[in-house]
């Protein structure tokens, strides 16, 4: 999950996740990642990028993220330690044995946020981004759902947006979609074996960018990740989600630090099945098995009902 599930920073990370560049938050210090090794790392490269890492181990999981471009948070993705040097062209197939038959159950917050809650977002400064005006300031709506629909080369992809799950991510998911920031986009990172999911909203068909301003993390210690779950990437201090993110459609083993904001709809699930069945192009990818879907998930439109 660079998001930042780049983040580039973001799921090669959702949304990046250290300290975003360019904010005026200090850098990390040596060994930091080591003390926080479930964190997304952010490493400055000719300009920042961020990549997900994310490890398994006999005992556990361990999640780290570099970035890709803070403004691009989330981009290449979740680094898997089982997924490492798999940089061999022929892409790697989904086995439909990995694939649960039901959604993830509905996911509540245990205790509601106050309706309407308050929600900001700050401009960041990050060339790469695609600035986009945020929702104004202020007070948001924390309950109900919204129908998206994103018609994209590879079929229609129905998502139902709850606000009670995190309104401030809703609010600014449904202003870039009806601006058009995501109109013409790619989904530029697939993976099908740990983290079984497919990240997108940058900008760039490299997987970079953003829209110049950052959203915060709504996240509770009670979320899952698994089949159906549309979560945000984000940077690794708290409060850098911005447009990239992805979706699952297998059992993905994260810790809780990427917002749940909604879910895909059944009929979208199998357009995901079929991407994910054609495989990734890791040749193209950050070298974690992970890359460009070879069927291609260009964004026609999006459009909230």
């Amino acid at each position: 999950m660079n998001a930042h599930v780049d983040d580039r920073s973001t799921m090669s990370q959702p949304h990046q996740p250290g300290y975003p560049t360019g904010q005026g938050s200090p850098a990390p210090t040596p060994g930091w990642q080591q003390a926080h090794p479930q964190q997304l790392s952010y490493q400055p490269a000719p300009r920042p990028r961020t990549a997900l890492w994310i490890g398994l181990g006999a005992l556990g999981l361990v999640l780290a993220v570099t970035a890709v471009t803070f403004t691009g948070f989330v981009t290449p993705g979740f680094f898997l330690a089982g997924d490492q040097g798999k940089t061999t062209g022929s892409p790697e197939p989904l086995a439909p044995s990995s694939v649960p038959a039901q959604q993830t159950p509905q996911q509540k917050r245990p205790t509601p946020l106050p309706d309407p809650t308050t929600c900001s977002f700050p401009a960041i400064a990050d060339e790469a981004s695609k600035k986009t005006p945020p929702p104004p300031p202020g007070y948001i709506p924390a309950n109900g759902t919204v129908t998206v629909t994103i018609k994209s080369s590879a079929g229609d992809i129905g998502l139902s947006l709850d606000r009670a799950l995190a309104p401030c991510t809703v609010a600014s998911f449904l202003s870039l979609a009806q601006q058009g920031f995501y109109d013409g986009t790619s989904c530029h990172r697939l993976s099908v074996t740990t983290l079984r999911m497919l990240q997108c909203g940058a900008p760039d068909r490299a997987g970079v960018g953003g829209p110049g301003y950052i959203t915060p993390n709504e996240t509770f210690p009670e979320l899952k990740y698994g089949r159906g779950t549309l979560a945000m990437l984000m940077d690794i201090a708290p409060g850098t989600g911005g447009s990239q993110f992805f979706m699952i459609f297998g059992d993905s083993p994260l810790p809780p630090h990427y917002t749940v904001f909604g879910r895909v709809s059944d009929s979208g699930l199998r357009v995901l099945d079929t991407v994910a069945r054609g495989g990734a192009d890791s040749t193209q990818g950050p070298g974690d098995g992970t890359g460009p879907p070879t069927i291609p998930v260009t964004f026609q439109s999006v459009t909230v009902s």
